[in-house]
């Protein structure tokens, strides 16, 4: 690849500079105040164009007196119409500081009879008797009127007065007009503005300090952050990140529990398979090495029951924040569990079975956490009952009772515990304590109630009531 290649290829792989986004506040204040910046300018210029309107209406009523005024002055004389008024009399009449006014008194054939004779403009209309205009004369813009009159006592034949008027004025009206109206828009938009800019910084400042916080924090430190509760927003915010928090620190320490009570509780089982396997290799007979491995094959399995155990607690911890229920046929289940568990309890002599199952009983729960609520319960019957194990569904009752030798009142709270066990069960040296441990909280995870009742002659019943009052 030659260099400009090279070059060209860089060029197309060359990442993107970041894009800069503006920040709430300002994104806040813009679309505050363009709107209303908008609303106001629009206000201002219909207000203007209204005010505009009625000035010039008051200019045009001005020019129109003066016309009347001039025109009361005429009258039929030794040559016919004429102006009665002199030309400082007609100065006088229609003086004005600013606009340069100029007239014309003309018969309605157009010939002069006083005034400037190259004046003028549209005549009325439809029966008017004047007529407002914009002329130009002599070079400048001249607003205009022109009043006609009918021939009168004292005045042998109609005519017409025609005024017109520079519009320096008026438009010095509307520059003020416009400097009045948007003026003090503009100062109020301003400081409009300053006080926005500085309310919402203040109420959107909570905000930037949790950002800060969240920063700062490291990533070990779980605990929840302070919110200032300025607004409901923030507050909701707030209470969502600490429960954020409150569930990444519930998964983390259930984590850490679980690798902890693994590397604890598989050592020993995990030890003495390989002092067991140790044993056997240094031996030569094969009933010796049949022997070990029979044993070796007990304590995997142990090891197996306990790592279902573990990983079974920490499922229902993670179930704890997210547990779906549906519909569960307590009875089906019932049935199908004791025919998973029928040959394990054929090995052992024991005589499992179930009552209660013609009825169709269902419940709302969760069909896993129900499963293993009855493997926990055979399991544990299996192990520490007697020569019967019954599965019973009463309603929305489900019980799994034994002929064991049961458990002791003042022992029941304690083997709901994790890693606690009986007399029989530190006997035996079989379990892990985890059993009733991982039943309970299914049944807390379901809001079931657990209870333990001794059986009737002897034995132990424990029983998982799924009814619901209400």
């Amino acid at each position: 690849m030659s260099e400009s290649e090279s070059e060209a290829a860089h060029a197309r792989i060359a990442p993107r500079p970041p894009r800069v986004v503006s920040t709430l506040t300002r994104r806040v204040l813009r679309n505050v105040l363009v709107p209303l910046a908008l609303s106001w300018m629009v206000g201002a210029v219909i207000a203007l164009v209204i005010a505009n309107y009625f000035s010039e209406q008051a200019f045009d009523r001005g020019m129109l007196d003066d016309a009347y005024a001039l025109s009361a002055n005429v009258q039929a004389g030794e040559r016919g119409i004429e102006l009665l008024l002199t030309p400082r009399e007609v100065a006088t009449v229609l003086f004005d500081q600013i606009d340069k006014v100029n007239f014309s008194v003309q018969r309605l054939d157009g010939t002069l009879i006083s005034g400037a004779d190259d004046l003028q403009a549209p005549l009325p209309v439809g029966g008017a008797r004047y007529r407002f205009s914009d002329v130009t004369y002599q070079g400048k813009p001249m607003r205009a009127v022109v009043l006609e009159h009918d021939a009168e006592p004292g005045v042998s034949m109609p005519y017409r007065v025609v005024i017109a008027q520079t519009t320096l004025s008026r438009t010095a009206l509307v520059r003020q007009l416009l400097g009045y109206a948007l003026a003090p828009q503009v100062l109020l938009l301003m400081l409009l503005a300053v006080w926005l800019w500085h309310g919402i910084r203040s109420d959107l400042r909570p905000l930037g300090d949790l950002q800060q916080a969240l920063d700062r924090r490291d990533v070990r430190d779980l605990s929840p952050v302070t919110v200032v509760q300025t607004s409901r927003e923030l507050q909701r915010l707030g209470e969502a990140v600490n429960a954020l928090f409150e569930r990444l620190g519930h998964s983390v320490r259930g984590q850490r529990e679980f690798v902890g009570n693994v590397a604890h509780e598989l050592r020993t089982p995990l030890a003495g398979i390989r002092a067991l396997a140790d044993y056997g290799l240094a031996q030569q007979k094969p009933s010796v090495w049949r022997e070990q491995l029979e044993q070796v094959a007990k304590s995997q399995e142990r090891a197996s029951h306990l790592i279902d155990q573990l990983l079974a607690l920490a499922l229902a911890d993670e179930a704890s924040t997210s547990l779906e229920t549906a519909p569960v046929r307590l009875d089906a289940l019932a049935e199908q569990t004791v025919l998973r568990h029928l040959a394990r309890a054929d090995a052992r002599g024991v005589d499992l079975g179930a009552r209660g199952l013609d009825d169709s009983v269902t419940v709302q729960a969760n069909e896993a956490l129900v499963e293993g609520i009855l493997d926990n319960l055979i399991d544990n019957a299996l192990r520490y009952g007697g020569r019967t194990i019954t599965v019973e569904v009463s309603g929305e009752v489900l019980s799994v009772i034994d002929d064991g030798p049961g458990i002791p009142l003042d022992a029941q709270r304690l083997l709901m515990q994790r890693w606690a066990q009986g007399p029989a069960g530190q006997k035996l040296g079989q379990g892990s304590g985890l059993g009733l441990s991982i039943v309970a909280r299914y049944a807390e995870l379901l809001g079931a109630e657990l209870r333990l009742e001794a059986a009737e002659p002897t034995g132990l019943k424990v029983s998982v009531d799924f009814t619901r009052e209400g």
